[in-house]
Parts: C-alpha cells; structure tokens; sequence
C-alpha cells in the first residue's frame, strides 16, 4: 500500500510538470520553407513592442501563445485587453512566392492574413453569414488557406474574379462607348478591372476566397489577433521564380 500511495504521488507531480502539448512534426512540401517551428515563436516579431520573441513560447503579454504545435491568439491579453494585434516574420519578401498555412476558428471570431502589409480577412466564415460560396470550410476545424503571390502581373479581373488561362475576353471602344465579351457572353465593361503590379489569388480549402490588388512590391508576412480565439499552424513559403 506504501508502494501504491508512493506511485500515485509521482504519477500525479509528472502530470502537473509534464509540457501541455508537443511540436508539430508536419515536414513542408517539396520547395516550401517552414515559417514556423511549431514549437516558439522565433522568426517572428510583435508589432508595437521590442521584445525578442526567439526560443519564447508566449508574448510578454500573454496575448499570443504556441500550444501544441499551434500559434494561439487569444481573445484577450493577461490583462483582459483586446483590440488588434500583429505577429509578423522578421524577414521581408521581395519575389512572388507561395504562402500556404491552417487555421481554426472559434466561433465568429475574426482574423486575418497580412500579405507584405495589406490585410486578408480571415474569419469563421459561414457562422458569421460571410463567404457563403465556400462549401469546404470546417466549422471548428483545420482550414487551408493558399495565398499566391505574383509580381510584376498584367491581370484581369471581371467583378472581383481573376480571370484564368483558359479565359476568352475582349474588350473594345467605339464612340467613347466600351463593350466587352468573357468566353464569348456579354458582360459589363465597367466590371472590367486590368491591373500591371503584384496581386495575390487567395483560396480557402482550394475555393475561391479574394484576390488582392494592392499589394506592396516588398514587405513580411503577419498573422493577426482581433475577435476570439483564433490559431494557425503549418505556416510555410515557397518563393516563385
């Protein structure tokens, strides 16, 4: 019964000590490059503060924190403050590149993706009645999301979609009048949007979700905090020739 009591005791001390969760031991895809270790929060900076964030599992104020292979943004601080926050990669992108990570979202909390500076909403989407159109995404579950960047583009985009390869459109002006033709229909020329500079074709689980047009020619990646509890994972690049 010595024994027994004796056991429990040790039983009970290793679970109080024993860390909450552990790496994640996801391995990137042929030409990606992890962003984040899945165990702290090196490489990364917190926009407003000066602390070094290298070998740290949490910000100084509690308010981001990596559990179990994830970084967590939590709705509030250690100080019960919220409002918006940004952990960003210490190095710049200059070159297009593929952006690839997960997320999970509480309910209708709110986030987002920064791209080189310029914000893509990130939400949970369907339970706040937006972005209906995405069939795939998982209430409380991993989504993907693929942000592709590409500079120096000359694009179309007819009423906010950027039109493919295998897309047929022609525009012409007569009299000061302009008409327009997508794959041999009819449409509106003033939905017609051309564009020469970096865009970025977002998807969510391989859907459609925006794409970004005002994207600066070089700058970092950020990760947000806002509404709710929001996390990501598996944040990896892989830049373009």
């Amino acid at each position: 019964m010595r024994i027994l009591a004796y056991l429990g005791v040790v039983v009970l001390t290793l679970a109080v000590v024993a860390p909450t969760g552990r790496a994640d031991d996801f391995t990137p895809e042929e030409g990606f490059v992890s962003l984040f270790n899945g165990k702290d929060l090196t490489g990364w900076f917190y926009k407003g503060s000066k602390e070094k964030l290298d070998g740290k599992t949490r910000t100084a104020d509690g308010r981001i924190v990596v559990e179990k292979g994830t970084i967590v943004m939590q709705e509030k601080d250690d100080n019960g403050k919220g409002g918006i926050r940004e952990l960003t990669t210490l190095k710049p992108f200059a070159k297009s590149f593929h952006l690839k990570l997960e997320f999970m979202a509480s309910l209708k909390s709110d986030s987002g993706v920064y791209v080189r500076g310029p914000q893509l909403q990130v939400r949970d989407f369907i339970r706040r009645n937006e972005q209906k159109h995405l069939k795939k995404f998982i209430d409380d579950g991993w989504n993907t999301l693929d942000i592709i960047v590409r500079d120096n583009q000359v694009i179309a985009v007819v009423g906010g979609k950027l039109l493919g390869p295998k897309d047929k459109l022609t525009v012409s002006l007569e009299k000061g009048e302009a008409t327009a033709m997508l794959n041999g229909k009819t449409i509106d020329a003033k939905a017609v949007q051309f564009k020469h500079g970096t865009v970025a074709e977002c998807l969510c689980n391989g859907e459609p979700l925006e794409v970004m047009l005002t994207i600066p020619a070089k700058g970092g990646i950020g990760l947000q905090a806002e509404t709710g509890k929001f996390a990501f994972r598996r944040v990896r690049v892989k830049e373009l020739e």
